[in-house]
């Protein structure tokens, strides 16, 4: 086992804001334990191969069986978890719902619910009973948290059961310092938003290009949400492209 300071899970670090947020943390001085589908991707949000300050974990977050691992292995590195930004998500194709196959849905929920469920389940286990005992729990919400785009049902319905799980963990941790927390992330600047910059469909049927900012500041805004202490907590987070079309009707 290695001693660190703090430790540090993301899931989905593979790409865009998890792999973002992943190498923030570890410049921090975290301890960082990458997890995601593809092991490629997880060592180059590494840098290196296993080692000073890095674990890499390849996890199917849907599956509860190679959740376990993943803080199986985290404990036997490290031995404790402090923090989990809990960021893997998928989305479905941008079809009306009665186009939308059962299995898309099902999808959807299993990475992004059912996920984030299972890996808050098992760092909530660790945070519990470790000594010194505690840590924190970033949930990764969206915009869609608050208001759909087209096109978005099973997207924006998880996102909204998300919001109900971060307040049932806030709950739930009170007795055992666990604190619990959602930041809602508008157009960050990442592969997956590239396509906001050429236009997408907008409430009243027009397409429209949608200004996007560094993704930099996301990672800002979890790094000071996870450098409080216990004691103190920002329980929702929304932080976006300033003129994005959110706020105001559209």
């Amino acid at each position: 086992m290695i001693e660190a300071s703090k430790v540090a899970v993301v899931t989905g670090a593979g790409s865009g804001i998890g792999r973002a947020v992943a190498r923030g943390l570890r410049g921090a001085g975290y301890a960082v334990v990458v997890a995601g589908r593809r092991k490629e991707r997880l060592r180059e949000t590494a840098g290196s191969p296993d080692g000073g300050g890095w674990l890499v974990v390849p996890t199917d977050v849907r599956d509860e069986g190679s959740v376990a691992a993943l803080f199986g292995a985290v404990l036997d590195r490290f031995g404790r978890v402090d923090l989990l930004f809990n960021n893997a998500g998928t989305g479905t194709p941008a079809v009306p719902v009665d186009e939308l196959d059962v299995e898309q849905w099902r999808t959807a929920v299993d990475t992004n619910l059912t996920g984030s469920f299972l890996c808050a389940r098992e760092a909530f286990g660790i945070m519990r009973r470790q000594g010194p005992r505690g840590g924190r729990i970033i949930n990764n919400g969206s915009i869609s948290a608050h208001a759909p785009r087209p096109f978005s049902a099973p997207y924006t319905a998880t996102k909204h059961a998300i919001t109900g799980l971060t307040k049932a963990l806030s709950l739930d941790g009170r007795p055992y310092d666990i604190v619990c927390s959602q930041i809602d992330i508008g157009n960050a600047a990442t592969e997956l938003t590239a396509r906001m910059a050429q236009g997408v469909l907008q409430a009243d049927g027009t397409t429209a290009p949608e200004p996007r900012m560094d993704v930099e500041h996301v990672v800002s805004a979890v790094l000071y949400m996870a450098g409080l202490p216990l004691a103190a907590n920002v329980q929702f987070m929304t932080v976006m492209a300033t003129t994005m079309p959110f706020v105001g009707r559209g």
